[in-house]
């Protein structure tokens, strides 16, 4: 008990100082927030009703749009940087230090919540002020926001985590990951209504959580009208929560014996060589 009493108090110490380090760093600032701008962007062009409904389309890209920075938070920022803080040694000498790996893992879980629920609430704070983008109604609107938003940072951090334990290095691993990643945006009903898609794309979206987390935005922020437009024809938050909370079992039975067996693996002369064939490429060394 003490052992994780230490690790949970070191990370969340170590947390702290990255989180500070990243607001003081304003390259990756501007980066976290060009997403936001983007969002805002693609959606205040848009003029039309969602097809059935009374909605705006700019409400339901917005929406979709909130679930895809949860989603890029866990599934593209974490493993890049797990990636890289992998080739720079940090793994390797966690393996020297008692409790080493779930400190990290708690140190970066708070960094990606605190970058993730920054991101969303500029997002709909700027939409709501910029574009008439949708907030909740009520109560019980707020209350579907925030579990939504939890269970889905949950289904992804952890998942994320696991991913970047088992990436091959920094340069490989944007390619290897944001493929996939821009597949799931257009097939999960975040920038196109999931109507509008064929069966076997929604079949196969309904797999991955990045479809389930914008259908529960959009109950959050948009009316009750607005189901007209889910393939369902209800936002099915049950089954919401069932598949995120899946994932997140998924992702936390990965993620620590993965990075584990990484840090494992990890050796100064795999490190050395690592480097070495960086360099020869033309890469910068990390």
């Amino acid at each position: 008990m003490t052992n994780r009493t230490n690790s949970w108090r070191a990370g969340l110490q170590r947390g702290g100082i990255e989180l500070r380090h990243l607001l003081r760093n304003g390259k990756e600032m501007t980066g976290h927030l060009a997403n936001v701008a983007v969002a805002l962007l693609v959606a205040g062009y848009l003029g039309d009703d969602v097809p059935g409904t009374r909605t705006p389309m700019t409400h339901l890209v917005l929406a979709g749009f909130a679930a895809y920075l949860l989603f890029q938070v866990g599934l593209i920022n974490l493993p890049q940087i797990l990636v890289t803080e992998r080739e720079e040694g940090a793994l390797l000498r966690l393996r020297a230090t008692p409790g080493g790996i779930p400190a990290y893992l708690v140190a970066k879980c708070l960094l990606m919540v605190v970058l993730a629920v920054g991101s969303l609430a500029l997002l709909l704070i700027a939409g709501a002020l910029l574009v008439d983008g949708p907030l909740p109604h009520g109560p019980g609107d707020w209350l579907t926001l925030l579990w939504v938003t939890t269970l889905g940072l949950l289904a992804v951090i952890p998942l994320g985590a696991a991913i970047g334990a088992v990436l091959p290095n920094p340069r490989e691993a944007l390619a290897l990951i944001m493929l996939p990643v821009m597949a799931l945006l257009l097939t999960s009903g975040t920038v196109i209504p999931i109507t509008a898609l064929p069966v076997p794309v929604r079949q196969v979206a309904a797999v991955f959580p990045l479809k389930w987390m914008a259908q529960g935005l959009r109950s959050a922020l948009l009316p009750d009208s607005a189901r007209a437009a889910e393939a369902a024809g209800s936002w099915e938050l049950p089954m919401v929560a069932l598949v995120l909370t899946a994932w997140a079992v998924l992702g936390f039975l990965l993620a620590v014996p993965l990075l584990r067996r990484a840090a494992r693996r990890e050796s100064g002369s795999r490190l050395t060589a690592r480097q070495r064939k960086a360099a020869q490429s033309g890469a910068p060394a990390a």
